[in-house]
C-alpha cells in the first residue's frame, strides 16, 4: 500500500517555498554568482554523500552527459536569475513569477513536444497563465524598471525550467537522483569562475547561515524528498508542489521580511495557478477527464 503523498508534498513546498526568503537574505552579503557557487557545492555535498552510500559513485557516471546540460540551464543559469532577480524584487514576487514554469512548459510543448501539445482550453489556460505573468513582471511599486527587469529575470529563470524539464522527459534514461547529483556538479562548475570573479569582502551569520540552509536543505535534501515523492506516487501528483510552493513564499515573505501582501501578487498568482490548471489539462470541456496516475 502506497504512503500518503500528501506530507512529503507539503515539506517539499514549505522546503522550496522558503528559497526565497533565504536567497533574499543572502544577497544582503554576497553577491548573486558567489552565492550560487555556494548553494551549488553544497547541494553536491549532500548529493554526493548519499550516492556513494547508497550505490557508489560510478553509478553517476552515465548521467554525466545530460547533468552537463541540466546543470547549466536548469540549476546554475535559472539559480543566477532568480539571485540576481531578487536584489531588485521581494521574495514573494519572485516567487509568483518563477511559478509560471509550467506555463512555458505547455508553451514550449507547442513546437517541441508534439504528444503534449495544447489545445482548447489548453490555449486558453496559456493565454490566461501569461495574463498573470505580465502581472507580476508589471509590480514595481517602489523599485522602479529596476524592479521589472528582475521580475523578467525570474520569468526567465522560469523559462529555463521549462526547457530542462522537456528535455529531462525526452531524453533522460538515467536515475534522478543520478541526474540531479551530475547536474549541481556541472552547475557549480559553470558557476566557479563567475563566482571567483566576486568575492564578498565580509558575510554576516544570517546571509551565511541562509546559504547554507538554502544549499544543503533547500536543493541537497529538496532533491531526495522530490525524486521519491515521483517515485513513489508519480509526477502527476508531484506536480501539485507547483500550486503549494507561493503560497508558502509569500507567507514568509510577508510575515518574516514584513513584504507587503499586495493585490497584484495575489491577482498575478492566481491568474498564473488558472493557467496552469488549464493548460496541463487537468480540467477537460466536455467530457470526463482520465486520472493522470492511476490508483492502486
Amino acid at each position: 500500500m502506497r504512503r500518503s503523498y500528501l506530507p512529503p508534498l507539503l515539506l517539499l513546498s514549505a522546503i522550496w517555498g522558503s528559497s526565497y526568503m533565504f536567497i533574499k537574505v543572502g544577497v544582503r552579503d554576497f553577491s548573486p554568482a558567489a552565492m550560487v557557487e555556494l548553494r551549488l557545492l553544497l547541494a553536491g555535498a549532500v548529493l554526493v554523500s548519499f550516492i556513494a552510500g547508497r550505490r557508489g559513485l560510478r553509478a553517476v557516471r552515465p548521467a554525466l552527459a545530460p547533468g552537463a546540460f541540466v546543470g547549466v540551464v536548469g540549476m546554475a543559469v535559472p539559480f543566477l536569475l532568480i539571485t540576481w532577480g531578487e536584489t531588485h524584487v521581494d521574495s514573494g514576487v519572485a516567487a509568483v513569477a518563477n511559478s509560471s514554469v509550467p506555463i512555458f512548459v505547455a508553451f514550449l510543448a507547442l513546437r517541441f513536444a508534439a504528444s503534449e501539445r495544447s489545445s482548447g482550453l489548453r490555449v486558453v489556460g496559456l493565454a490566461v497563465g501569461l495574463a498573470g505573468v505580465g502581472v507580476v513582471a508589471g509590480i514595481h511599486p517602489d523599485g522602479g524598471w529596476w524592479a521589472v527587469a528582475g521580475a523578467l529575470a525570474v520569468v526567465l529563470a522560469s523559462l529555463c525550467y521549462a526547457v530542462s524539464s522537456l528535455y529531462i522527459q525526452r531524453s533522460l534514461v538515467v536515475g534522478g537522483l543520478e541526474l540531479a547529483t551530475a547536474s549541481v556538479l556541472a552547475g557549480a562548475v559553470a558557476m566557479l569562475p563567475f563566482a571567483l570573479a566576486r568575492l564578498p569582502d565580509s558575510v554576516g551569520w544570517k546571509p551565511l547561515a541562509s546559504v547554507a540552509v538554502l544549499g544543503i536543505v533547500g536543493t541537497g535534501f529538496a532533491q531526495l524528498i522530490v525524486n521519491r515523492l515521483i517515485g513513489e506516487h508519480g509526477p502527476a501528483r508531484s506536480m501539485l508542489v507547483n500550486y503549494l510552493l507561493p503560497g508558502f513564499a509569500l507567507f514568509y515573505g510577508a510575515t518574516i521580511l514584513g513584504e507587503p501582501l499586495t493585490g497584484a501578487k495575489l491577482g498575478g498568482l492566481a491568474l498564473i495557478l488558472v493557467g496552469v490548471t488549464l493548460a496541463s489539462g487537468l480540467v477537460v470541456w466536455g467530457r470526463r477527464a482520465t486520472p493522470a496516475v492511476p490508483e492502486s
